[in-house]
């Protein structure tokens, strides 16, 4: 492979090289995560450093197929406020900031895009920036939360998962643990973990409960102070090194397999069914 087919990160490459990388099909992988609190025993940069480090080793598999960008470690995070640290991005500039950068990625040529997140209160939101980047250029763009591709195989929480269902893998709970146990252990402060199930989660509601997994039929997103005492949700003592490696290994391998299918995906070309073409644009660019 040339340089430009062996490198997997976008700011390593020169400008004449990203030319190259468009040639060859390369699809850019945009990290999204956040700055916030993860308890007393977890660092504030989790959710930043998880969806960077699946996206990272996702590329670093499938190099000549494509780069991972600097991770937006800011995020969504006005209902955290109360726990100190937290460092919280308007919604709305969070949307146009991820957006103005798979415009800027179309704009030099890239076609198709992929955007991993790492915070819950951001999944909404890369929702909007893929579905944008899609009307208002002429890219394709899709996106999860990291966590979605541990459910590509149905029955894997079985190989690994042990704390309660719901609840038990929620914020800074056994996955989230498991996975700083893992990648960066010398950030966990063991003596410090600890459980806490999320208070929505001990009302009993068939309706309303939670868990990164799945949740209730009812949305009920308040402050993370009303629902947690120690900004823990989940069963953390249940966390391992292990499990964080099973559960990255699974999550960065299915990444790099969806990088390869993505790439070989057709794209439908778009088609107009008006009687009359239109006598005025949408607010938004479309051709």
């Amino acid at each position: 492979m040339s340089s430009v087919e062996e490198t997997y990160r976008f700011d390593e490459l020169t400008w004449p090289e990203v030319n190259e990388a468009v040639g060859l099909g390369k699809i850019p992988i945009i990290p999204t995560g956040s700055v916030e609190q993860h308890g007393h025993h977890l660092p504030l940069k989790v959710d930043h450093l998880c969806a960077n480090a699946v996206a990272t080793e996702a590329a670093r598999r499938k190099p000549a197929l494509s780069l991972v960008l600097p991770p937006v470690s800011y995020g969504y995070v006005h209902h955290v406020m109360d726990f100190p640290g937290s460092l919280n991005i308007h919604y709305e500039h969070f949307i146009q900031y991820v957006l103005d950068i798979c415009k800027s990625l179309a704009y030099h040529g890239f076609k198709k895009m992929i955007l991993v997140n790492g915070h819950g209160s951001n999944h909404n939101l890369v929702d909007m920036v893929a579905r944008r980047t899609i009307v208002e250029t002429d890219a394709s763009c899709v996106f999860c939360s990291w966590w979605q591709l541990l459910k590509v195989n149905p029955d894997f929480d079985r190989e690994w998962r042990e704390s309660v269902f719901p609840g038990g893998c929620a914020h800074a709970g056994e996955l989230e643990t498991s996975m700083m146990l893992y990648l960066a252990p010398e950030s966990v402060r063991k003596d410090r973990i600890r459980s806490e199930i999320a208070k929505t989660n001990e009302l009993g509601s068939k309706f309303v409960w939670t868990d990164l997994f799945a949740k209730g039929a009812m949305g009920l997103i308040e402050w993370t102070s009303q629902y947690t005492d120690s900004g823990v949700m989940g069963e953390a003592e249940k966390a391992t090194a292990e499990k964080g490696r099973i559960v990255f290994e699974e999550a960065s391998g299915n990444l790099a397999e969806f990088i390869e299918e993505y790439h070989g995906m057709k794209i439908a070309d778009r088609t107009k069914h008006q009687g009359n073409a239109p006598t005025f644009p949408l607010s938004f660019p479309t051709d």
